[in-house]
């Protein structure tokens, strides 16, 4: 067995066993994974795993965003516009400032400009993490929507930012002028891209009915706007998101509900390996970035570490207490006091942002060398502080994360619920009306109606009751009582199919196919 071989089945191994450890502790499974990477690169006899950058930004990075953009809550993310925008280009920029300042002041040689490219690099967040938590806790939903948003777009602003500092490095020269027309223009191609990409994915897939090929275009997505946009020189980032919103919004008119269906459980498995794998690798990168330290003092590099961690982690806190109210008190709209969030909910939020596997590609993706054919000066030392902060962030912030969100006593809401309950009752007021329509049709049977237009009368009633429009006369205990049997009866049918299969009566391709139409009966409970 040669060694890619080995590197494959451990990931596999390692992703399997720490996410179930994780779930055994109750933590996030990114912060497991990462602990365990970085423990099981030390392990003798396991070779150094470099982890190749384009793998990272070319590989997992296009699904990733165009998965987490196509399910994304796009109402939350207007509604909290602002808010996800000053974090994800004004916090970004003001990250990367405060970080290159402070190495730059600290570390002996240190260029104004390799201390922007570290500033750059560290300044994206990753909200898996926290928002993983946040809804373990039950924190409102407007939180959770402004953390997972704000990364949504800040590595966009970081990718565009570092690759002008690399520049900046690599050539010896700098303009503010041209980084920010570059800035503007990479923006603004990538989203242009991105709706490009969208509309004749969306027109492919309208008159796909093959489920496996419309789901094979669904996860290559996000590489049909990256790569283009990313080989022209714009934000490919933005343009995965981008595509991954428009998808979003045209794809539950467009795609038949059985490769829905489908898609979606192909698409919940595919992020999940994607993160974990990510996940392992960064913590197995510990090994080699300590390798590519060798003869460095231990002592100036924890320094070093806790100074860059320090200033990324207060940059965000002071962020959020400083710039919100500054922002208030110029803005003094009724409809943007009703939105005000209690130093609470700052604090939980300035606690989250966590940095993971984006910094360190970004890191790794440093050149070697300038156009002057010099070595790209403290590459090593960036690329160990870039570890050093992901380390501290995810770690020591994500593991304090729950105690701080219970400690403010943050109140729970229920937006969700109250959301879901709404669309149940607008459905069932629309298969009313549908079937009203329908008991005028020759095709259709008295009975069928009948049957039909009770069964529906009987879950409006039911969710009238829930929402509290009517005194509930024992609907919801009649619904548990019937979807246990029904649960009892599936589950006695699946038992029957599975005798024949094993009787070889049936094959098992026939046995499969009848068993998922009764988990997809099965789907429609409520318990």
């Amino acid at each position: 067995m040669n060694e890619a071989e080995l590197l494959i089945g451990g990931l596999l191994v390692a992703i399997a066993g720490l996410s179930a450890l994780a779930r055994w502790l109750s933590l996030p499974y990114p912060i497991v994974l990462v602990l365990g990477g970085a423990l099981f690169g030390f392990v003798p006899g396991v070779h150094a795993v470099k982890l190749n950058p384009d793998v990272v930004l070319v590989v997992f990075l296009p699904p990733l965003l165009y998965g987490a953009a196509f399910f994304a809550n796009l109402a939350d993310l207007r509604a909290n516009l602002r808010p996800i925008a000053l974090t994800s280009i004004g916090l970004v920029l003001a990250t990367m400032v405060a970080v290159a300042a402070a190495a730059h002041a600290l570390i002996p040689g240190l260029s104004w400009a390799a201390a922007f490219v570290l500033g750059a690099v560290v300044s994206p967040t990753d909200p898996l993490a926290g928002a993983a938590i946040m809804r373990r806790l039950q924190v409102p939903r407007r939180l959770v929507s402004v953390v997972e948003g704000e990364g949504l777009f800040n590595d966009a602003t970081a990718l565009v930012a570092y690759r002008i500092a690399v520049a900046a490095v690599v050539s010896g020269s700098f303009s503010l002028a041209d980084a920010g027309l570059k800035f503007v223009l990479g923006a603004a191609g990538g989203i242009a891209i991105g709706l490009a990409v969208g509309w004749v994915i969306a027109e492919i897939r309208a008159r796909t009915t093959d489920a496996q090929v419309s789901i094979t275009i669904s996860l290559f997505s996000g590489y049909a706007a990256f790569v283009p946009a990313d080989a022209a020189g714009v934000s490919g980032v933005l343009a995965a998101v981008t595509t991954g919103i428009y998808m979003g919004v045209r794809g539950p008119s467009i795609i038949p509900p059985r490769i829905r269906l489908q898609g979606n459980m192909a698409w919940d498995i595919l992020d999940f390996v994607l993160n974990a794998s990510l996940f392992v690798l960064v913590g197995l990168q510990l090994r080699p970035v300590l390798d590519g330290l060798a003869g460095e003092s231990a002592e100036a590099l924890a320094g070093y570490a806790l100074a860059v961690s320090g200033v990324v982690i207060f940059t965000r806190m002071a962020w959020v207490f400083t710039v919100p109210y500054l922002i208030r008190a110029l803005d003094r709209r009724p409809s943007q006091r009703a939105r005000r969030t209690t130093a609470g909910t700052r604090l939980v939020a300035g606690w989250s942002g966590m940095r993971g596997a984006v910094s360190l590609a970004a890191a790794l993706a440093l050149p070697l060398r300038t156009d002057a054919g010099t070595p790209f000066a403290h590459r090593s030392l960036l690329i160990f502080l870039t570890f050093a902060v992901i380390f501290a962030t995810l770690v020591v912030q994500g593991l304090s994360l729950p105690a701080l969100i219970r400690r403010v006593r943050l109140a729970p809401d229920d937006v969700d619920g109250n959301e879901e309950l709404r669309a149940r009752l607008v459905a069932v007021r629309a298969a009313l009306a549908e079937i009203d329509e329908l008991a005028a049709e020759d095709w259709t049977r008295d009975e069928t109606v009948d049957r039909m237009r009770r069964a529906y009368e009987y879950r409006q009633r039911r969710f009238k009751a829930q929402a509290g429009k009517i005194e509930d006369d024992g609907y919801e205990d009649r619904s548990v009582a019937y979807q246990r049997m029904v649960q009892a009866v599936l589950a006695a049918q699946r038992a029957a199919l599975v005798r024949l299969r094993n009787d070889g009566q049936i094959s098992n391709e026939v046995m499969n196919r009848v068993v998922r139409e009764l988990d997809l009966e099965e789907t429609r409970l409520e318990i």
